[in-house]
């Protein structure tokens, strides 16, 4: 599964076109569709992306919901319904609709964040303000990370 780190910050064109940074293909490399499936966002005014792996992952969560379910409607709507499948071309980009451009807020320039399994393409400035409150929210709550699965045993007779 491809892993996405750090941010990198790109160039939009007026065609919609921009450059998917290098490390986040090279993440990539091994996926059967090479290039990106992005949807708007339910949580943020940013773009929430993902590797063609990650895309069948979440259609197997889905499989936990009953078929016809309100929930498993609604999620699979917000998700597939609009998720669309962009293929890098031979420079390593990709081309954003002026639906999606539109609904991220994007201009001349795209910052492209990397969340572990998925990343998120958000207008530079917004970022900076949903970092500084991820930041603020992670001190105030005295947030950590879990212990992994391995680390829970430790310290047991």
């Amino acid at each position: 599964m491809a892993l996405f780190l750090s941010n990198v910050t790109n160039k939009l064109d007026k065609k919609g076109r921009i450059s998917v940074p290098s490390a986040f293909r090279v993440a990539m490399k091994e996926e059967d569709f090479q290039g990106v499936v992005l949807f708007q966002s339910n949580n943020h005014q940013c773009l929430e992306g993902f590797a063609w792996s990650t895309m069948s992952d979440i259609n197997n969560r889905l499989d936990h919901f009953d078929m016809f379910s309100d929930a498993q409607d609604d999620l699979a709507t917000a998700i597939f319904g609009s998720a669309v499948q962009l293929p890098f071309d031979g420079d390593g980009r990709i081309i954003l609709s002026k639906n999606l451009i539109d609904f991220a807020g994007l201009s001349d320039q795209a910052v492209f964040v990397g969340l572990g399994s998925k990343f998120q393409i958000w207008n530079p400035h917004d970022f900076e303000k949903r970092q500084d409150v991820a930041r603020k929210k992670i001190q105030s709550k005295k947030l950590t990370l879990p212990k992994s699965d391995d680390q829970k045993g430790e310290g047991r007779s």
